[in-house]
């Protein structure tokens, strides 16, 4: 186990946001605010919009109303926003906050724009009436086909400010899965760029869309953004330039008040297979979640610089855009891949930006290992306050690496946990405190989850199902006009309990791991083994620089494991035999993967999330589902002639 913690100096916990919050209420730890804000989820969501002084224009009666069941919670009842009140113009009455950058934009080539909260604003007014004039009104919904581009966050407002219903769409998708999240959502119209750039190669965006469209008669229009070309030309009848759109309008007047609980947006899932989910997400709920995480959590302020590496189309944009402009923060967009023009575009990118949140993936930071410790001390990274990260489990080296060399132990990762469905985090660190090593810290304030067996029955220092036991603002109102797939989804195996669908450890000392997804996790021999288990090991060997571990059906075993890895550049060597006894040493020799093999690559997400289930696919011979959200689909290619060689 190791021995690295990030240890807050009593400055940091001086002027952290979390520190604020608890000593105006009153309360004098960490613990204690942790203990309040889950004995009273009432008086926590109040305090936090009291705190972060979220408008509301018509104040609300009653902060959770769970008469209708906890499935079906109703919050902050009787109040009506938008969360553009909250997001710009509650900054932009303000001359000093009007003039603070909003969205600084970096393209692969190295271009950079700008808008400030008074620019974001206008162009957002301007935007709302262009769509408006279309047709377009409270209730409908409006797809984003988008990179990482100003215009997806003017999308975001300009949508939101009709009171209309914005649906993110991955920007890697191909036509199928266009297709089937604009059929479920019933989209009235879809806002989408030309193409983007990605490793220096110009990816069309529009014909995708084209193709999709022929399936999904409720779309009425389509404004197309020139994102690789100046003017991109008109394709059909229904289609409108950008430019078009916001020069086309008169006026609108000021953002629609909706009630508390309308729907702001649907965040689909990402799953392998079947009908996407769609989650629904509400204007006061998931503003008031992800103002928290971003204020407490990562502790930006007023000014600060937020950038997470990700994707329009995955929960992450929604909250990286949302969170940050409700604490009148910077939002750093990067449109492209961050290993170009080399390893060193991220650093680059915080040193010229002045980046104080940088939001990264595990797997990202394996790939940025490959190289030297002199290439980060070129950079200037003393900007950065904290570290996000989400979406996988952490391996002991890459995460020390990145908090002790990189950074020299002076920033705490914030290695939080939750999801599309979520809204925000189900678990977190803060600041404040101690944080081991890989660690997600402990339950996010608001959130009273634990870890429990099959019998729901609370367990420590072993390996159980995540839960939550209350109701929080941004849980999504059920799957999209599919009751009952939201009630089996997440209802169904512990009746009146939340189960995630995440296998989670809380340690002897207190501390909280994710260790996969349910479905991931491998049964050995009758005994629970997660994928991160396996694979922190094995990645700690200097020829390894990526590792999947799946479970294969085994007539003696249950389940045996096999394990792929990907080598680092330099190394030539097949080291297979030595990572089968590594693990075999560390965990013991019945969990030691049965079949360890080479590949040049694993399937991936553009978030660099490993598909671990496409990789099982692939060994077994079925059918790995919808790899429309993958990087390089044609990683399982390779696993699968490399298992048929066998």
């Amino acid at each position: 186990m190791s021995d690295y913690a990030w240890t807050p100096t009593p400055d940091y916990v001086e002027n952290a946001n979390v520190t604020r919050l608890a000593r105006i209420n009153g309360i004098d730890s960490l613990p204690e605010l942790r203990a309040r804000s889950v004995a009273d989820i009432g008086w926590y969501w109040d305090a936090v919009v009291r705190d972060l002084q979220l408008p509301f224009r018509r104040p609300y009666t009653q902060v959770v109303d769970v008469s209708a069941g906890i499935e079906h919670p109703d919050w902050f009842v009787g109040g009506t926003l938008n969360i553009v009140d909250a997001c710009l113009t509650r900054w932009t009455r303000d001359a000093e906050a009007a003039a603070r950058l909003a969205v600084v934009h970096e393209a692969e080539d190295g271009s950079v724009r700008t808008l400030t909260y008074a620019e974001l604003e206008d162009q957002v007014r301007r935007a709302a009436a262009g769509l408006r004039a279309l047709g377009i009104g409270r209730g409908d919904a409006v797809a984003l086909f988008l990179p990482m581009v100003p215009e997806a966050v003017l999308a975001c407002y300009a949508v939101a400010w009709l009171g209309a219903v914005i649906v993110p769409l991955f920007s890697g998708f191909a036509p199928s899965a266009i297709a089937a999240r604009l059929q479920d959502a019933e989209a009235k119209a879809v806002i989408v760029a030309d193409g983007t750039v990605r490793r220096r190669r110009t990816v069309e965006m529009r014909p995708l869309l084209d193709e999709a469209l022929t399936t999904c008669p409720t779309v009425e229009h389509v404004v197309v953004i020139g994102n690789v070309t100046a003017a991109p030309p008109v394709a059909g009848c229904i289609d409108l330039p950008w430019d078009e759109l916001l020069s086309s309008a008169d006026g609108v007047a000021d953002p629609e008040p909706m009630t508390a609980g309308e729907t702001l947006l649907l965040a689909y899932t990402s799953g392998t297979t079947g009908r996407p989910k769609g989650a629904v997400h509400t204007h006061a709920g998931f503003l008031v979640k992800t103002a928290s995480e971003v204020a407490y959590s990562f502790d930006l302020s007023a000014g600060g610089v937020f950038c997470w590496i990700t994707d329009m189309g995955w929960i992450m944009g929604p909250l990286s855009i949302i969170g940050t402009h409700a604490n009148g923060g910077t939002l750093l967009l990067y449109e492209g891949s961050p290993d170009v023009p080399d390893l060193d575009r991220l650093w680059d990118l915080v040193q010229r930006h002045r980046v104080s949140m940088l939001g990264v993936s595990p797997t990202l930071i394996r790939t940025l290992r490959t190289s030297e410790r002199a290439d980060t001390d070129r950079f200037d990274l003393s900007s950065v306050h904290t570290i996000g990260s989400t979406g996988e489990p952490w391996d002991p080296d890459s995460y020390e690496w990145l908090a002790r060399d990189v950074f020299d132990g002076r920033v705490p990762v914030i290695n939080f946990s939750g999801g599309t469905e979520v809204g925000g985090s189900f678990l977190a660190p803060y600041p404040v405190e101690t944080i081991r090593s890989c660690s997600l810290g402990g339950p996010s304030l608001g959130m009273d989850v634990d870890v429990v067996d099959d019998a729901a029955r609370p367990v420590r220092g072993q390996i159980g199902e995540l839960i939550c036991r209350q109701p929080w603002p941004s849980m999504t109102r059920g799957v999209w006009r599919d009751e009952q797939r939201y009630h089996e989804a997440y209802w169904s195996t512990f009746p009146g309990v939340w189960r995630h669908g995440d296998y989670a450890l809380v340690d002897e000392s207190g501390q909280w791991f994710i260790l996969g997804r349910s479905d991931d996790v491998m049964n050995v021999a009758g005994k629970r083994l997660a994928p991160a288990e396996v694979e922190s090991i094995m990645a700690t060997h200097q020829a390894v620089a990526e590792v999947a571990a799946i479970g294969v059906p085994d007539p003696k075993k249950g389940e045996a494991v096999w394990a792929f890895w990907v080598p680092r550049p330099d190394a030539t060597e097949d080291v297979s035999d030595e990572l089968r006894a590594m693990v075999a040493r560390e965990l013991g020799k019945p969990f030691a993967p049965s079949t360890v093999i080479r590949v040049a690559a694993l399937p991936k997400t553009r978030s660099a999330k490993i598909l671990r289930r496409a990789v099982r696919a692939a060994v077994l011979g079925t059918d790995p589902g919808d790899l429309s959200g993958a990087e390089n689909p044609e990683a399982v290619d390779g696993i699968r002639a490399a298992a048929k060689a066998l």
